[in-house]
């Protein structure tokens, strides 16, 4: 398995592409902005997108899905609860820092959910304070943690935005983050990568 990471977006979000080298299926991990080039890696590596997976529906996350789905028609999976925030731009704030924009269409997914997506089994865990309704996906096998906004490196998601509440962010990354093992590497949503070991012994918020 591969995992790549693109810098989108005007607020540099990571916006990821995981791959099954063995299969060229590949899936992808939040969508800030889905530029030519974009596509064109996917298309001329010869990839097979299967689906987009949303940690969350904050505008810099979900502003490139219209032109990532005109390319890729492939499932687009959200929280089941993160559904008010991606179909309103007041709550996904796009609407606060340029035009507004909101998603419709994304299929949902809960809590314990378990995803077979590209060959790559997906783990779905729900973890709201940075919204309502993120959701960070594990890779069990792997010892992979994609954590949207929820967790960076030495740090936490900011929670005054629509939606957001300190003391289930709090909570979220305690009860289903840090119990993860402790090797398993985390992509956030922005800046550099870390890992649950990385984070038990330097994230002041935890």
């Amino acid at each position: 398995m591969k995992v790549e990471s693109i810098v989108l977006g005007s607020i540099g979000t990571n916006c990821y592409i995981v791959t099954n080298e063995e299969t060229k299926e590949c899936f992808a991990v939040d969508m800030a902005e889905c530029p030519q080039e974009y596509v064109n890696y996917i298309k001329n590596n010869g990839l097979e997108m299967k689906a987009l997976f949303l940690t969350h529906g904050h505008f810099d996350h979900i502003m490139g899905i219209d032109d990532f789905l005109k390319a890729f028609p492939v499932p687009v999976y959200a929280g089941e609860d993160e559904l008010p925030v991606i179909e309103d731009d007041r709550l996904n704030v796009s609407s606060m820092y340029g035009p507004k924009y909101a998603f419709h269409g994304a299929q949902t997914v809960r809590d314990g959910q378990v995803i077979e997506c590209a060959g790559i089994e997906v783990d779905v865990l729900q973890t709201p304070g940075h919204t309502v309704g993120g959701c960070c996906y594990y890779l069990p096998k792997e010892h992979r943690l994609f954590s949207g906004d929820t967790l960076f490196c030495a740090s936490i998601g900011r929670t005054d935005l629509p939606t957001g509440s300190s003391s289930q962010l709090v909570r979220s990354v305690q009860e289903k983050i840090m119990t993860l093992p402790d090797d398993t590497k985390i992509y956030p949503g922005h800046m550099e990568e870390t890992s649950v070991q990385f984070e038990k012994e330097h994230n002041p918020f935890i």
